[in-house]
């Protein structure tokens, strides 16, 4: 009788106890670890319009995965050093995590770096879904499900806080409005207004054609003693380069999860800590001034010195924090069906006429390899194309995702609109569909809008950022704060 009686008088008690005591009760668990993706020396290396092959790897390539759980929600977020992975490759991926770990695939969160010099895990066309995964996609599927499973496998009681600092010295809008026919000219027998990359310091450059941003989002999570498990970070800077031909490099985005882990005091933990640093909306953005000469350095040294300054300003905005025991985790994903531009009779005739005198001088120096892209685009490619888009809640602050090289604008836009504290997006993440100008800048064109570059009807970032609106909307008002 009388247990009886302490028994209902705890219950009774625990109905009292506000919304945020019993928060506390709740456990929050982070996992990370790391899957190496590097493929064999002699591996045809990505990222320009010339493909040479791989005769050293300067630092070694990997898939970085975190796991996040709530109690009741479970959350996989993942980062592979590539330029670009197609969806079918992330699907298996994350079929495979399902199967072993149980979590939904709309929970888990995959996205390539856009490191350039890196082995392709790309299709022929965007546009087409690959039949048969070739040799080393199957090898990035296994490897992905196999970091998120160990991932699971370190789970414990963790703390989560997040912050932001800028970073603005390393971030330039690469598209200009120039003034000089040659520069402006495009592969298609036309002239753009804008020239994306143009040479530096000329008298022809009127101003860049759109903004930057140079926010540093990031995420920590330590052990309940203060161990560090894991950063997440997001920096909406392309990729830096600097590596010499044949090389394969995870680029900056590696140097930085070094220099986190060196900084936080990291280094040989036992579970290893796992810094991450993932590609915001960088489309139109890398870290050239084009207002000055360019600056000669040796390989690697100015990734060195972007990837040390932007983990030198998490480190310093990190201290500032606020650790939470609990907050909730959310997730929602969908499918946005769009139209796929498809190329006019003009471009159609002037792309078979390209190639009927193929290796003479021509208009532009791309033409050939742009006539024998829109030429397969328009043969094989459907009119529509499901984008999958996805959103996810960590306590107050949104993260979301989307499948092409995004354009600053969008992000900013995301970030202004959004519900949440803080919010920031994750690029090329659950698919890889090429460029995603905003609608004002196909007039001006340049090679972000160019078809076989840019795929997708012009509205296309009108109408994912507000569906991803919509789905922060619906996160931020279903779960407490």
């Amino acid at each position: 009788m009388i247990v009886r009686l302490l028994s209902a008088c705890l219950c009774a008690s625990m109905l009292c106890l506000p919304a945020a005591s019993l928060a506390k009760e709740k456990v929050f668990r982070a996992g990370a670890a790391t899957s190496n993706i590097t493929p064999p020396l002699g591996s045809p290396i990505v990222g320009g319009f010339r493909v040479p092959y791989a005769t050293h790897i300067h630092d070694e390539l990997h898939a970085r995965c975190l796991v996040l759980d709530d109690g009741t929600t479970r959350i996989a977020i993942v980062l592979c050093d590539n330029v670009g992975i197609p969806r079918e490759v992330y699907d298996a991926a994350k079929e495979k995590v399902f199967q072993a770990t149980k979590i939904p695939v709309t929970h888990q969160l995959m996205a390539a770096t856009h490191t350039h010099s890196g082995p392709s895990a790309r299709n022929p066309n965007k546009m087409v879904r690959t039949p048969k995964l070739t040799a080393y996609q199957e090898f990035l599927v296994q490897r992905i499900a196999d970091g998120v499973q160990r991932a699971v496998n370190q789970l414990e009681p963790a703390r989560i806080g997040w912050g932001k600092v800028d970073v603005p010295q390393h971030v330039f809008n690469r598209r200009w409005l120039v003034r000089n026919e040659k520069e402006a000219r495009n592969p298609f027998g036309g002239t753009d207004k804008v020239r994306m990359n143009p040479t530096a310091a000329a008298d022809f450059l009127i101003r860049p054609a759109g903004p930057v941003d140079p926010e540093v989002a990031f995420v920590s999570l330590q052990s309940r003693d203060g161990r560090p498990i894991a950063l997440l970070a997001n920096y909406s800077l392309h990729y830096v380069g600097g590596v010499p031909r044949g090389h394969i490099s995870a680029d900056y985005f590696a140097l930085f999860a070094d220099r986190i882990q060196q900084l936080l005091g990291a280094d040989r933990l036992d579970p290893p800590f796992v810094g991450i640093l993932s590609n915001g909306t960088s489309g139109d953005v890398n870290n050239i001034d084009f207002r000055k000469p360019r600056e000669r350095m040796a390989p690697y040294q100015k990734m060195k010195i972007v990837a040390n300054d932007v983990a030198d300003a998490v480190f310093r905005a990190h201290k500032k924090i606020t650790f939470h025991d609990w907050v909730p985790l959310s997730a929602k994903a969908t499918d946005l069906t769009l139209a796929v531009r498809k190329a006019t009779e003009q471009q159609i005739a002037y792309a078979k006429k390209v190639l009927e005198k193929r290796g003479e001088t021509g208009w532009h120096p791309r033409e050939t390899f742009y006539a024998e892209r829109i030429l397969r685009h328009a043969r094989e490619s459907p009119d529509k194309m499901p984008i999958p888009l996805q959103a996810l809640r960590l306590g107050n602050l949104g993260i979301s995702a989307i499948p092409f090289e995004v354009f600053a604008e969008t992000g900013l836009e995301l970030k202004k609109k959004s519900p949440f504290k803080q919010t920031f997006t994750i690029e090329l993440a659950n698919g890889s569909f090429g460029y995603l100008p905003t609608p004002r800048h196909y007039p001006l064109g340049g090679y972000e809008t160019w078809l076989g570059t840019s795929f997708m009807e012009t509205e296309a970032s009108t109408k994912i950022a507000k569906m991803l609106l919509e789905m922060h909307k619906e996160l931020h008002s279903e779960a407490p704060e």
